[in-house]
């Protein structure tokens, strides 16, 4: 006669998930902040925002969520997963910051066929200290165990971000005039768009392997493609405090070609002046390896760009001044012009 089944022969540990909550609990609690009421465990996250409403007029709250996509495959390749994390909350929060919110708090979901503690622990480990530089609390997630959805150490991961801003102080763009100024602020890298075609250019055209040196990059390829996303938490805030920021826009999917028309007016169109910042050589090795044309090079990759500000001609020199005091990479990339009847609305120059 069979023997009667159980959760575990189906290849769902419950006790091993509950190991791993344990072990997992102290890193979250590093990133409790002021207004996180509830601890890990319960049935949800509990966020008090009693203190921060008592300072606004109109309390707006703003969410954003997000993934990793197919950089998750970098790190499975790599059996590297301390990192990973960072982009996630990237991802997130950078969508609230250019509304002009400020980070509250995060929760995440990671998926996988079968718990390993010691990954899954990593990947805490690193949303954690996104939430740190982010300055927002992580106040709970879920951890799946699902057999035969995932391939043995592959898992995905997602999360989502709540902020908090004033009506008054939203930051919508439609303060933007002609003559307003684009001020490109660096990016680290490639932040977390256009892996499908990073791995196809490295891994399938080029045949090379993670751990391989390339003098072009100075470093190993795997140490470049898993470079983590920029938190822009701390620049935002800095420029918030007495600079008129009339527009901002995260350079993520779709890159400058995208993402900067859609916080500029209809009535407008943005000029973008090629040459005007100093491209990281890993867009220069990708386009030249993969033969890419430089539209579908701006329309994918962030090309050294991961934010955007739009402020008056009158704020330009100061807001670069304020970045590159904070050592931040940033320069004038282009202007707002009026559009002309039927004209399209990102110009190259």
């Amino acid at each position: 006669m069979d023997k009667p089944l159980t959760y575990s022969d189906s290849g769902v540990d419950i006790e091993k998930a509950n190991t791993l909550v344990s072990r997992i609990v102290p890193i979250i609690q590093q990133t409790r902040r002021p207004g996180v009421v509830s601890e890990i465990g319960g049935f949800a996250g509990l966020f008090s925002i009693d203190h921060l409403v008592s300072r606004m007029k109109h309390p707006v709250l703003v969410s954003s969520t997000d993934g990793v996509g197919t950089k998750l495959k970098i790190a499975f390749l790599m059996d590297r997963h301390d990192t990973i994390g960072i982009d996630l909350v990237a991802m997130c929060v950078n969508d609230i910051l250019v509304q002009g919110a400020k980070p509250l708090f995060m929760l995440d979901y990671l998926a996988t066929g079968k718990i390993d503690p010691v990954r899954v622990e990593a990947v805490i480990r690193g949303i954690a200290e996104g939430c740190r530089l982010a300055r927002c609390a992580l106040i709970g997630g879920e951890t799946a165990e699902m057999p035969g959805m995932y391939a043995p150490g592959e898992y995905d991961l997602a999360g989502f971000v709540v902020g908090i801003v004033d009506n008054a102080e939203i930051i919508d763009g439609t303060a933007i005039r002609v003559g307003h100024r684009l001020i490109g602020i660096a990016s680290s890298g490639l932040h977390s768009n256009g892996y499908s075609l990073v791995r196809k250019i490295c891994f399938e055209r080029l045949k090379l392997s993670p751990d391989a040196y390339v003098a072009e990059l100075q470093t190993t390829l795997g140490e470049e493609l898993l470079r983590p996303t920029r938190i822009y938490s701390d620049t935002v805030s800095a420029l918030q405090k007495d600079l008129p920021l009339h527009g901002l826009a995260h350079i993520t999917g779709g890159g400058l070609v995208d993402n900067v028309v859609r916080v500029v007016p209809q009535s407008f169109s943005v000029v973008i002046r090629r040459g005007s910042w100093p491209v990281p050589a890993v867009f220069s090795f990708l386009q030249q390896a993969g033969q890419v044309s430089e539209f579908e090079m701006l329309r994918t990759f962030n090309n050294g760009i991961g934010l955007v500000a739009i402020v008056p001609p009158e704020a330009e020199s100061d807001t670069i001044d304020r970045l590159r005091a904070m050592n931040e990479g940033a320069w004038t990339i282009g202007e707002i012009v009026e559009r002309r009847e039927g004209g399209d609305r990102l110009i190259w120059a």
